[in-house]
């Protein structure tokens, strides 16, 4: 085996980053475990085909005896054990790293997966701001303005949780035997190999938030990497910590065995609403009525399916000593439009509460503003308490009818959450292939979760020949293809720079266009697996 990369990016120490010995452990992490990836990826196309033709999902049989055991994961370090208020953010670029690592948040979830696009100079500038966060070195200074960022001394610094890429996305910058890389084994072994033992010297870590998982063997194959990771670099085993993102219905089934596996390194779980509810509408797009979803907008936290999704994970993660972390909020605040702060400070007061009353041990936030809310609320419940181990919630019992209750969220689908669909879709991608892998669209934050959302429904509204209830309309490829073409020059005439137009917007639309044709061959399991192929190409400016 031997491994390569294809360019230095213009980053100040990519060097030392990429140095010889770092390259070294990536091909060793390459060698043990790329081809456990590869098996466990072509198990997933198999079960969703399983699942969708059986229209179900249930609890497995053969792990009764995990979800029924007496066991607990490790005790949470000291600097995980109070989360009530995490803020999430790309590492990338070095302002908005400082700027959440002195929000006053407790955690900064370090995101090179949702929120971050993964060119190669965005991957390397991660890697090097959180190496220079680990030492707290990190500075940035803003050759336009002069305004200096630095990290704070005045107060604690929010501990660092890296997110990785999840297990689909490869990495064409580092080639093994000349095939492109593992993304998340590019991301961990990086960060890991520079950082580890920095981290485990001032007890702040190494940890990590682990996406997208679909099957408890995918938690155990990251077991088996942090056990030989901390082997060869000579970190004590357990020193990684990791928190799951149940974003997957069929992880939704094994929230046991996910901790079980990972018991020395588990810290919790999260619920990863955006993409769970992508989950879903990927898993049952060919199953009928029964699970086409309402539009977007309508479909909260409060509907069954996902309140029984909720209640189930805070009671798996007390129950094994884990703690169960909120999810997302995709509201957020406008420091130009009072009104707008307003309506979002009160969507968003009203979704941590809930989560705080439901037993959550913290939630997310997306924006530095609202972090004084989450903690207020968090506050008010916990008084002196770090966190909500000590709720169990005996009285919840959650069955898979429950779960896969897609039927009974309220709302319609409609042409008018059709377009809207489209034009966020087309955006989101757009802002992307620019290099930012978060963007704010009519005061919503969204990343690559919310797009998939907005993608795949439109592909099953097509497939299931769904009538949209504000029109009598049947949503059919040529009505969609006719609203894109809409969208697509309103979005033209906001952006009003036709170069940047042609670089972003129109690729972002063709591939958008593929995406919701309700064709089998044209469903990928995943935008960003496209979108990347798109930022390799040399009509797409890197940044």
């Amino acid at each position: 085996m031997s491994i390569e990369i294809t360019a230095i990016p213009d980053v100040a120490d990519a060097q030392q980053i990429l140095s010889n010995e770092a390259l070294a452990f990536i091909e060793k992490l390459h060698q043990k475990f790329a081809g456990t990836r590869d098996e466990l990826l072509a198990a997933r196309a198999v079960r969703r085909q399983q699942f969708s033709a059986a229209k179900s999902i249930d609890f497995d049989p053969e792990t009764d005896s995990v979800r029924t055991g007496d066991w607990k994961v490790a005790e949470a370090p000291e600097a995980l054990r109070d989360r009530r208020v995490e803020i999430t953010g790309p590492a990338s670029p070095a302002k908005m790293a400082i700027n959440a690592l002195n929000s006053g948040a407790k955690v900064w979830l370090a995101d090179l997966e949702d929120a971050s696009t993964p060119s190669w100079f965005n991957v390397i500038d991660a890697i090097s701001n959180l190496s220079a966060a680990a030492r707290g070195t990190l500075a940035f200074t803003d050759a336009k303005s002069g305004k200096s960022y630095a990290l704070r001394t005045d107060a604690p610094r929010a501990v660092v949780v890296v997110r990785p890429r999840g297990w689909h996305l490869p990495e064409n910058n580092v080639r093994i035997d000349g095939k492109p890389a593992v993304g998340a084994l590019v991301d961990f072994g990086l960060h890991f190999f520079h950082n580890a033992k920095v981290l485990a010297e001032s007890g702040q870590g190494p940890f990590y938030y682990l996406p997208k998982m679909e099957h408890y063997l995918e938690s155990r194959l990251w077991n088996e990497i942090f056990t030989f990771a901390q082997a060869e670099l000579g970190i004590a085993h357990g020193t990684v910590r990791a928190t799951m993102l149940i974003e997957t219905i069929p992880a939704a089934f094994q929230m046991d065995e996910f901790l079980y596996e990972l018991r020395d390194h588990a810290a919790g779980l999260n619920a990863g609403r955006w993409d769970y509810l992508f989950s879903i509408i990927k898993t049952f797009r060919e199953a009928g009525e029964a699970f086409i979803m309402p539009d977007r907008s309508a479909v909260s936290m409060t509907a069954p399916m996902m309140r029984a999704y909720t209640e189930l994970l805070v009671k798996t993660c007390h129950k094994r000593g884990a703690f169960a972390m909120g999810g997302m909020a995709a509201f957020i605040p406008n420091r130009r439009e009072p009104d707008v702060t307003t309506a979002a400070f009160d969507k968003v007061r009203e979704d941590k509460t809930r989560e705080a009353n439901d037993g959550f041990d913290g939630s997310w936030v997306a924006h530095p503003d609202l972090v004084e809310l989450c903690k207020e609320i968090f506050d008010a419940k916990l008084g002196e308490k770090p966190n909500q181990l000590d709720r169990q919630r005996p009285e919840v019992e959650v069955t898979a009818a429950q779960l896969l209750d897609v039927a009974s969220a309220p709302g319609d689908v409609t042409e008018a959450g059709v377009r809207a669909n489209l034009y966020v879709a087309v955006n989101y991608v757009a802002v992307w292939l620019s290099g930012n892998g978060a963007v704010a669209i009519h005061n919503l934050m969204e990343d690559a979760a919310t797009a998939e959302i907005s993608r795949s429904q439109i592909w099953q509204q097509i497939r299931n020949k769904v009538v949209a209830a504000d029109t009598g309309n049947t949503i059919t490829a040529e009505l969609v293809a006719g609203i894109l073409t809409e969208e697509v020059e309103r979005l033209r005439s906001e952006v009003d720079n036709e170069e940047h137009f042609n670089a972003y917007y129109q690729p972002a639309a063709e591939l958008i266009a593929k995406l919701t044709s309700g064709k089998d061959e044209d469903f990928a399991d995943f935008l960003t697996t496209g979108a990347y192929e798109l930022l390799e190409k040399e009509y797409v400016t890197k940044p």
